[in-house]
């Protein structure tokens, strides 16, 4: 008679195994990019180091122009910050998002964050500039800083198809997490972010407003 499996080695065996089946069932997110606030897109399997589903609504104010866009896609947990980003460099120039994040098959399916921006100015100021066509912007004014806009960001990318951009204002701080090669809709735009740096807001002269 062959002799019982021990307790302990039956749980190792266990683990191990759904540990393999794991690694052969990637996670499955909803993907899709999208002018205006409905994505629906279609499930897709991530690459093996994506383990995370997101979902954002994208706003971009220029001019008194609003333009909305959505996403869904795959991406791994430390590039995903669930919650409000946003960038300024002036009163009526900005974009800003708000991201879900979770790690479960199909979690982003649901209908998008909503959206929201706080238009209180924090009494913190930013040189600002914005340019297309080149790579650099040279700051001539700054912008006030609202809400939760806590440092100073330049920004350069690519907007399609391959148009340069500049970017000098404020942003929230997760704004300077964002990896270089991240794709950003902006309306009926895809902003292919190429490099941000980062410092922290100085207080803006006289009192905060």
């Amino acid at each position: 008679m062959k002799p019982s499996m021990k307790p302990e080695t039956f749980l190792l065996a266990s683990v191990l195994l759904c540990t393999l089946l794991g690694l052969g069932h990637p996670l499955d997110c909803w993907v899709c990019i999208s002018p205006g606030p409905f994505c629906h897109g279609t499930m897709q399997p991530c690459a093996p180091e994506e383990d995370t589903c997101m979902a954002a609504v994208y706003e971009t104010h220029r001019v008194g122009d609003v333009l909305v866009s959505s996403k869904k896609g795959c991406t791994t947990s430390s590039d995903c910050d669930s919650g409000f980003l946003s960038f300024n460099d002036g009163p009526e120039s900005n974009i800003g998002s708000t991201m879900r994040c979770c790690q479960s098959n199909g979690c982003n399916k649901d209908p998008l964050p909503a959206f929201r921006r706080n238009l209180t100015k924090n009494g913190l100021r930013c040189p600002s500039c914005s340019t297309f066509l080149k790579e650099t912007c040279t700051p001539t004014d700054e912008t006030l800083c609202f809400g939760e806009e806590t440092r100073c960001v330049t920004v350069t990318g690519l907007m399609n198809p391959g148009v340069k951009f500049a970017f000098w204002g404020c942003a929230t701080e997760n704004a300077c997490h964002i990896k270089p090669g991240t794709l950003v809709p902006s309306g009926s735009h895809l902003l292919t972010i190429k490099k941000i740096s980062c410092l922290p807001s100085p207080q803006a002269s006289g009192k905060a407003e």
